[in-house]
């Protein structure tokens, strides 16, 4: 937390004690005891993962907070070393120029208090004001400035926010303490998320993907490997070692029978009820997408994986139904990005004279009937996670030019606007007819498609896939009722198993809703499967029940009239109409 007022007095004053006692004078120049190329080289060597971090994960999250004000931020490691800056130096003094630069150090004993320096000795987040800087040299800046600790709680260096002094005090703390937070949240799951679950919880349900939350890291057995400091203040104390049944009134198999990254609410013992989120590890669903399915599948998931994380754009290729969007699904949770937006679009979907506005967005003004605010648009809403182009062989020509241009630019220009926004985005296509055949015949731009076909993975039809017996019982276990028979008979598995099924995933899904619908608590059979599926397999379609008959069916559907009405092969409307006549 921020110190008082008063404690931040005490803290300049010590700082300043400190320089009188290292021999400073307010009127000495500082000394930012530079390191030498070769010394600088090996330091930024070593310190690269922190680096990127710092450059991809935390800092396009909040360049916007700062507007247009005059600002640098600074990177330094645990011993007060600039490793990196971003913005603006134009409010530096020309001859203090060096010592914003990667290789100075803001040691208090040779720059005196300055932000940097003094939170790593205090260890806290500390904001120092023009006139508080020992020496006059600074004092035409002010800073605020936060220590980082990795999943450990070692201390690895230090966050700084200078300006020419007119930023308000609190609100570049605030911010300096927010990028902290964040990178600290990064470098523990840089640590951890690939083998162990995560916990995020917080006071509210809609901040839990703040970096305000509460961040905890347990193994299979709940013991919490990882923290950060915001889970301390949230729990009252220090939560590394003890176990997530301790932490929290319901035991692990509970925690874990929650759907993954859906928001619940858990009760801590002794203290407030928080809402809360988990994910799984990153090996254990990649495991879990992996584990028996068909050998063309996994090696697919697997390339795409590995150049999704290397920005190289993956195209999806299959039939309809065949499972494309829930590839993509697992694609993303199983990504470094699974915490940040997938936004799925459907280029079939959207009206073609809308498909610009809804892609790129508009400005507020921008054509009759344009919502008064504006729309970011779904391609900006991607910024920093995937964006998945569903159907895109299906996208206007016109509309293909503008989506090359910003795939090859990484920027969006808003209909209506002249500044173009950058994005930060992954992206994943996917289409169920042949792109390349589209190219030759002319209806797809041929640099757009070696722009999203880095990799082109195309996705086995179900009645090829050797997997195919395991997923009829998945799907089976996904939308069976409670008191439902477990597993379906095997004359039904097998006549399933053997089915052409041109409707791949999609159709089985619907199948089966149909038929758990229509059997009730009894064990599916052929009476239940509707008369489509069953003239695909070319069986015969079992008669047409006698009216009689009809309430009972429709009581065995727990009331789904429409899922009657598929078994029977007739509309609803006739289904009604029987019904009256009864």
């Amino acid at each position: 937390m921020a110190a008082s007022a008063s404690t931040h007095a005490q803290l300049i004053q010590a700082s300043w004690a400190r320089c009188r006692d290292h021999g400073l004078h307010p009127q000495h120049a500082p000394d930012f005891d530079c390191l030498t190329r070769a010394e600088l080289s090996a330091l930024l060597e070593r310190r690269q993962a922190l680096l990127r971090l710092t450059r991809e994960a935390v800092l396009p999250h909040y360049a916007h907070l700062l507007g247009n004000a005059s600002y640098l931020v600074m990177l330094a490691d645990a011993t007060g070393c600039v490793l990196d800056t971003w913005g603006s130096r134009r409010f530096i003094e020309p001859r203090q120029q060096h010592g914003f630069s990667a290789g100075a150090h803001w040691h208090e004993r040779g720059v005196g208090t300055n932000a940097l320096g003094t939170a790593l000795i205090c260890a806290e987040a500390i904001h120092v004001g023009q006139d508080e800087h020992f020496l006059r040299q600074n004092r035409y800046m002010s800073s605020a400035a936060a220590p980082l600790f990795d999943a450990a709680r070692q201390l690895v260096g230090v966050l700084d926010v200078a300006s020419d002094g007119y930023l308000p005090g609190s609100q570049t703390l605030g911010l300096v303490r927010m990028m902290s937070q964040s990178l600290e949240n990064r470098l523990i799951l840089a640590e951890h998320d690939q083998r162990h679950a995560q916990l995020m919880f917080n006071s509210a349900s809609d901040n839990l993907d703040s970096p305000w939350a509460g961040l905890l890291v347990f193994d299979e057995q709940g013991q919490v490997l990882a923290a950060n400091h915001r889970a301390d203040s949230l729990l009252g104390g220090n939560p590394l070692g003890q176990n997530i049944e301790q932490l929290f009134q319901l035991p692990l198999q509970h925690l874990l029978s929650h759907p993954r990254q859906q928001p619940f609410a858990l009760q801590a013992t002794g203290r407030n009820r928080f809402h809360c989120q988990w994910q799984p590890a990153r090996e254990a669903t990649c495991r879990a997408a992996a584990s028996s399915i068909d050998p063309r599948l996994e090696k697919a998931l697997a390339q795409a994986s590995l150049l999704l994380e290397k920005d190289i754009p993956v195209l999806v290729q299959g039939e309809t139904g065949v499972g494309k969007e829930v590839f993509v699904d697992t694609l993303h949770r199983a990504s470094s990005r699974a915490g940040q937006p997938l936004v799925a679009i459907n280029c079939a979907a959207i009206p073609a004279e809308l498909v610009e506005s809804e892609l790129f967005g508009y400005d507020k003004g921008a054509f009759t009937g344009a919502h008064h605010k504006g729309n970011p648009g779904l391609i900006r809403k991607a910024d920093h996670g995937i964006l998945f182009l569903d159907e895109i062989g299906d996208m206007p020509l016109p509309t293909q030019a503008r989506l090359l241009r910003v795939l090859q630019s990484r920027s969006i220009q808003p209909l209506g606007s002249g500044a173009a926004v950058a994005v930060d985005i992954r992206v994943v296509s996917a289409s169920n007819r042949d792109l390349a055949e589209e190219v030759r015949a002319g209806r797809f731009r041929q640099d757009l498609y070696y722009r999203i076909a880095g990799l082109a993975v195309r996705l086995p039809p179900l009645r090829e896939r050797s997997d195919r017996r395991q997923l009829i019982e998945q799907v089976h276990a996904q939308y069976r009722e409670p008191g439902q028979p477990a597993r379906l008979p095997a004359a039904i598995v097998e006549l399933f198993d053997q089915h052409p099924w041109p409707g791949n995933i999609r159709e089985l899904v619907s199948v089966l809703q149909v038929a758990l619908a229509l059997a009730g608590n009894g064990p599916v059979g052929l009476e239940h499967l509707p008369a489509g599926f069953l003239a695909e397999a070319q069986l015969p379609v079992p008669q047409a029940p006698e009216a009689a008959d009809l309430p009972t069916l429709v009581q065995q559907a727990n009331g789904n009239l429409s899922a009657v009405a598929r078994a029977l092969g007739i509309s609803r409307t006739t289904l009604y109409k029987r019904l009256r006549q009864l």
